[in-house]
């Protein structure tokens, strides 16, 4: 099957001149002392907010300065034609929206702490761009109004449009990553089953201990998957053990998931800690053996009205296990509501951060990278969606860019870490709580 179209709308290379007034004013501070920063909107799509910098008025933007990103929207065949649709409902073309403002970033009392100073629209015309790169602006635009009373010209503000195609394969998890499920490739309207997935746990004494209360007759184990909440008699110390192998059609393993460093609560505590995180291990087969590919971390972070999941994700040379690797994502999810696992190494603020001198991130002047010797992972990666804590039947999407994909085994290694990342949601669950599912309980009952 053919990948599906997507397309990326990349906003970068911002600058900011605010004109100082040729009379000094009586009061107040010049702009240039406050953080500036902007709100970017392309049609419906969530809004995105990046730090504006500051140049003094009489410097040009410099020429030979590497690309930065500030936002990208990420669009794909159905967002195309759902923008196209209430452009041509609206009587006009889709388009670009920079607001900037001068202050610092969020609310007081609801409303909005920078003052604006002006918006910059640009029209996007979307058609043709599954197959064309094309660039809508690069330069100054003015912003705001001139001050004529006080002879000041209005502000300039610089950027950098573009868009440019970026093929994707999709896939879709048949059910739960502990279920065993198949794993089809999406096209549109169509799916078609490319892999297969086996969860196990090894975890052999853990699940010893909780095979008593296992029913003997099938037939009743909606009361037993419905009990699973309320078990509260010995709430395991530790999560360990878990796995999912993925097969190619034929039957032949092509990728590993392997939970190598066992998920356990910090003394006093009954959560993971970011300083003790539980870690997987993603791994390809070569030459008769499993090779590591990358290590996956995680744990739980504290946060005001809900916790997040916190990750970070290591592309790892060959025959390195426990080395340091290169550094492609770190961030936080919701665990109440989920989120998107990402691997986008579009822009040089989106920096590999290593300790390897060795496998650095070198940048390509190109909204990319060249990660020496991984100099294929550039641009968008992948990423996978994340159900919150608790949700019923997670079925993790995966899109994998298609020049991240070479081999069957290629898109098989992020159909695992996509994987583990969704097992990890419950693996990072409060150790007052149950799992959803209890691996160790499910894969001893469908080898009963």
């Amino acid at each position: 099957m053919d990948p599906c179209p997507f397309v990326r709308v990349l906003v970068g290379n911002l600058a900011l001149k605010i004109p100082v007034a040729s009379k000094p004013a009586r009061s107040g501070v010049h702009p240039s002392s406050s953080p500036c920063y902007c709100k970017i909107r392309l049609g419906g799509l969530p809004c995105q907010t990046a730090a504006v910098p500051l140049i003094p008025p009489e410097n040009a933007f410099p020429s030979d300065q590497s690309l930065t990103l500030a936002a990208g929207f990420h669009l794909s065949g159905a967002d195309l034609e759902k923008l196209a649709a209430k452009s041509l409902f609206a009587g006009g073309r889709p388009s670009l929206t920079v607001a900037i403002y001068t202050g610092c970033r969020g609310t007081t009392c609801g409303i909005n702490s920078g003052r604006l100073l002006g918006r910059v629209t640009l029209p996007i015309d979307l058609k043709g761009l599954e197959s064309r790169s094309c660039v809508f602006h690069n330069g100054w635009v003015s912003v705001g109004k001139e001050d004529y009373g006080k002879g000041v010209p209005s502000a300039q503000v610089h950027l950098t449009v573009r868009a440019d195609p970026d093929p994707r394969f999709v896939f879709e998890f048949g059910g739960d990553p502990e279920s065993s499920p198949q794993v089809f490739q999406v096209q549109g309207n169509m799916r078609q089953p490319v892999f297969t997935c086996k969860f196990s746990c090894r975890n052999s004494s853990d699940r010893t201990s909780r095979s008593r209360s296992l029913p003997s007759d099938p037939s009743s184990s909606r009361s037993w998957l419905s009990s699973l909440g309320s078990e509260r008699e010995r709430p395991a110390k530790e999560r360990k053990g878990w796995s999912v192998t993925v097969h190619d059609l034929s039957g032949s393993p092509v990728a590993l998931a392997s939970m190598v460093t066992p998920f356990v609560p910090s003394p006093g505590s009954d959560r993971v800690s970011r300083s003790n995180p539980g870690a997987w291990l993603v791994l390809r087969p070569g030459d008769g053996t499993w090779k590591p590919w990358g290590r996956l971390e995680a744990w739980r972070e504290r946060g005001g009205s809900s916790d997040g999941l916190g990750f970070r994700f290591e592309l790892l040379p060959e025959a390195s296990i426990d080395g340091v690797g290169v550094l492609l994502a770190e961030s936080t999810l919701s665990t109440s509501k989920g989120g998107k696992f990402t691997i986008d190494l579009t822009g040089s603020n989106a920096a590999a951060r290593s300790g390897s001198p060795g496998c650095s991130p070198r940048g390509s002047g190109d909204f990319g990278f060249g990660l020496y010797p991984f100099h294929n992972f550039r641009g968008f990666v992948m990423s996978s969606t994340v159900e919150g804590e608790g949700k019923k039947n997670s079925r993790p999407t995966v899109e994998v860019g298609v020049q991240q994909v070479g081999c069957t085994e290629d898109a098989a290694a992020f159909v695992a870490l996509a994987a583990a990342m969704d097992l990890s949601m419950d693996a990072c669950r409060l150790f007052s709580h149950k799992v959803k599912k209890e691996p160790s309980q499910q894969q001893e009952y469908s080898s009963a």
